[in-house]
């Protein structure tokens, strides 16, 4: 499943935002359908179709990288808005943009647009269904509805965020209570807290997921053969 998150530090987390309350609003609601998720290991063994799925998000981002430097800045992120019709505030696109910009380059890559889409679908407004079908998305949202399903299951009180111990247990009921759950379970908790508060949103198991089934490592990997070629 990959490795301890590296790279740049993702920004520490501020009190909740209104984003982030919309965020576990909708997964408490969410959770009240309960999950078809019946073991963590259940969602490892997807991991390849998932990595499959999300990577055919690629040229929805390159269709809204207008400038084609990589990343999505909020004046693309808002065009993108614009041109699909979905009406929102001037605030709400900064919360969402930020919310993704996770390492504060001030541009979305491709694993924060990955990030950025799957909380579109989470808050699920109509229009921005309908903005999802007629961006080619609508093929994706199995694989967002797994996600979703996924986090739920960790949650087990429901709460809307994941805690270490919930984790622990999750990883628990996997492989069988051996010695070792424990032990996993905290790396994978540690992978998932990025703000280290003792908490996981789902925006930070997204992003811990994007690096799970190897999404953020091919950025990096492009990232070094872009230089390469410079040097």
């Amino acid at each position: 499943m990959g490795g301890v998150i590296s790279g740049d530090s993702p920004r520490h987390s501020s009190p909740a935002s209104k984003l982030e309350k919309k965020m576990v609003e909708a997964m408490q609601q969410r959770a009240l359908k309960g999950t078809s998720v019946k073991s963590f290991n259940s969602v490892i063994m997807k991991f390849p179709k998932i990595d499959e799925s999300l990577r055919n998000c690629r040229t929805i981002f390159q269709q809204f990288d207008e400038d084609s430097n990589g990343e999505i800045d909020q004046l693309e992120l808002e065009h993108c808005f614009q041109n699909l019709g979905i009406e929102s505030t001037d605030e709400e696109i900064k919360d969402l943009f930020e919310a993704c910009d996770i390492y504060e380059h001030m541009g979305m890559k491709f694993n924060e647009f990955i990030v950025f889409l799957c909380l579109v679908y989470l808050l699920n407004d109509p229009a921005v269904s309908e903005a999802r079908k007629r961006m080619g998305l609508g093929s994706l949202e199995p694989t967002f509805e797994t996600l979703v399903e996924s986090f739920v299951f960790l949650d087990k009180n429901k709460d809307g965020y994941v805690s270490k111990s919930e984790m622990i247990q999750a990883i628990n009921e996997t492989i069988g209570g051996e010695r070792s759950s424990g032990r996993i379970g905290m790396k994978r908790f540690e992978e998932m807290d990025w703000d280290k508060n003792g908490t996981v949103t789902f925006k930070e198991f997204l992003f811990a997921f994007t690096r799970w089934v190897g999404i953020d490592n091919e950025d990096d990997d492009e990232d070094d053969e872009e230089e390469e070629c410079v040097n």
